[in-house]
């Protein structure tokens, strides 16, 4: 995995013969009492490692584009304007400053229903924002989200209830938890492996090194636990990467095992 090229919004690494570019739709401030032990309580005392912004945890809110040249996946699709947050919904801008024609993009895939992986389906005039869009993969628990703002996209949703290939470089694997369909999408190339997650974690600064611990907003948190336990122990293995909706942007990294948790190495510099 190589970093090509960079921007305010975007990085491009190459991986093998794919491309993939992050694509940065901004950050969301959260308190730290959303973190939560083992038994499901608020954390005692935050580790000191963990930086705040004022009195929160600043959380980055990121998309990953991956194609062959040929065909392309957008995972994620970002906040619009739903958040009603000046600091997000910049997905569109993303695309813009990394050469992302929004016409050609036909297959997106969906890590869960919340607002800031979803909305950016539909743009803050009430368009849709991919004029070519054919499919979204999302987990079959989380297709509910399909209504109302988001209704015009429903004839268009693939439910993903096991693995699912979306094409020969790509697979859809449920990872339950956060969300009933939260859902990881593994890429492949001869360089290695990509998994592209969502809120398998939220603060990287801590999760790695306690990764028991969880988040207020995971809906089973035990099950949660236990899928951010198995991706990890795949992380470690060679050539595996990791691109993360909730890791400082640009959000691509390796992990190695670090005593009782794991240690993070970005690819590339955090953008502030």
């Amino acid at each position: 995995m190589r970093l090509m090229s960079s921007g305010r919004l975007h990085a491009t690494f190459e991986f093998g013969d794919l491309q993939v570019v992050s694509l940065r739709d901004g950050y969301i401030d959260m308190p730290p009492t959303r973190l939560r032990d083992e038994d499901g309580r608020t954390l005692d005392e935050l580790p000191a490692a963990v930086p705040l912004a004022g009195d929160n945890l600043r959380l980055a809110v990121n998309a990953f584009f991956v194609t062959d040249g040929t065909r392309s996946l957008l995972v994620d699709t970002g906040a619009s304007d739903v958040w009603h947050d000046p600091t997000m919904g910049l997905i569109y801008d993303a695309l813009d400053e990394a050469g992302i024609d929004r016409a050609q993009v036909t297959d997106v895939a969906i890590i869960h229903n919340h607002e800031d992986h979803v909305s950016g389906l539909i743009t803050p005039e009430g368009a849709e924002a991919f004029p070519g869009l054919e499919r979204v993969w999302i987990g079959a628990g989380d297709t509910s989200v399909f209504r109302g703002r988001l209704e015009p996209i429903r004839d268009r949703v693939v439910p993903v209830s096991e693995n699912m290939a979306i094409n020969d470089w790509a697979t859809a694997i449920p990872t339950p938890g956060h969300t009933p369909g939260h859902t990881v999408y593994e890429v492949r190339s001869g360089a290695g492996r990509l998994l592209v997650w969502g809120d398998t974690v939220h603060v990287p600064t801590l999760q790695f090194d306690r990764p028991k611990v969880s988040w207020e907003f995971d809906g089973d948190q035990s099950q949660a636990r236990a899928a951010r336990a198995g991706l990890l122990e795949q992380l470690i293995r060679p050539q595996h990467f990791v691109a993360g909706a909730h890791l400082d942007s640009p959000g691509i990294a390796r992990v190695s095992s670090s005593g009782e948790g794991y240690a993070l190495e970005y690819l590339a510099p955090p953008i502030g």
